[in-house]
């Protein structure tokens, strides 16, 4: 047994690629899954193998959340409130002087202003650390590449959007509130500080790991992405093994419960972060292990 996992592995491990064929296990049609980036332009769809085919094939599609909830004014409204201090707080009062002073001198390095600028601090001032460490990765991405990405273009809509014009159904793996639970309410803030003191201190390190998976994606490398999700500080400012379960490996275990069903009732193309499909716990060999093939398209 241990062995033909190994092997499983191994030949999905070979395929330098982002979309795979599900089949078996009395499925009456192939699903497929394909893994995307964030923060990827869209156009490189067109450089995908296959995927146009695999989209066409399938009577549904399925990403991470349905994107029309994502817009939904109540939705967004929700996400914002996540996104913030509770009412009254602001940045100045959970950082200390010398926390404060930090994130001021790497904001006016990035914008050439800081939060003593009475716009930005209105902009930006209540925001929690969490959200403050998300818009910094995000802003330092973009600035070099701008034009790559469109916040209302992203790849996982692109699939959605193309789904919609045939008349096909758009479904989630994921509710909003339990995505914003994870990502946006996981940590108390005392760690949500000390990660924010984390990406600051370490911001030339956090800009590379970006840009190396950025290269790994567009590569169509997922051992790349996995070899990038591992790489580690060694100090407290890495993922503990709760985090990294949190975000990772136990919402793949939560999928993996959720598409036998969603595929035996129909073709499914399923587009979710290519950080999701790689490792023993990554959605690719957890298939396999429920007894689909899964295959690499050429």
């Amino acid at each position: 047994m241990i062995s033909l996992l190994l092997l499983c592995a191994c030949t999905i491990g070979a395929n330098a690629q982002l979309l795979y064929k599900i089949s078996g296990k009395g499925l009456k049609a192939p699903s497929y899954i394909i893994g995307t980036h964030h923060l990827a332009k869209t156009s490189f769809v067109d450089s995908i193998p296959g995927v146009k085919d695999a989209l066409a094939s399938c009577a549904q599609v399925y990403g991470e959340l349905p994107w029309d909830d994502m817009m939904n004014p109540d939705s967004i409204k929700y996400m914002q409130s996540a996104m913030m201090l509770p009412q009254g707080q602001k940045l100045s009062d959970v950082l200390s002087v010398e926390q404060y002073q930090k994130l001021n001198a790497y904001l006016k390095s990035l914008l050439q202003t800081d939060l003593t600028n009475p716009m930005l601090e209105a902009q930006m001032g209540q925001f929690t650390p969490t959200t403050i460490n998300t818009q910094l990765s995000l802003i330092s991405y973009l600035m070099k590449h701008q034009g790559d990405f469109n916040p209302n273009n992203t790849i996982d809509q692109y699939f959605q959007k193309e789904a919609k014009k045939e008349g096909k159904p758009v479904g989630g793996l994921e509710t909003v509130a339990f995505q914003t639970q994870v990502l946006l309410r996981g940590n108390t803030m005392e760690r949500q500080v000390e990660l924010l003191m984390c990406f600051l201190d370490n911001a030339k390190f956090a800009e590379e790991m970006t840009e190396e998976m950025s290269k790994a994606f567009y590569a169509q490398d997922l051992k790349g992405i996995k070899e990038v999700m591992d790489v580690k500080l060694n100090t407290s400012c890495d993922e503990t093994p709760e985090e990294e379960a949190a975000s990772i490996d136990n919402r793949n275990a939560d999928w993996l419960k959720k598409m036998p069903t969603i595929m035996a009732g129909n073709s499914t193309f399923f587009a979710v972060g290519a950080a999701h499909l790689p490792g023993e716990k990554g959605v690719l060999e957890g298939l396999q292990r429920l007894g689909y093939k899964v295959e690499g398209v050429k």
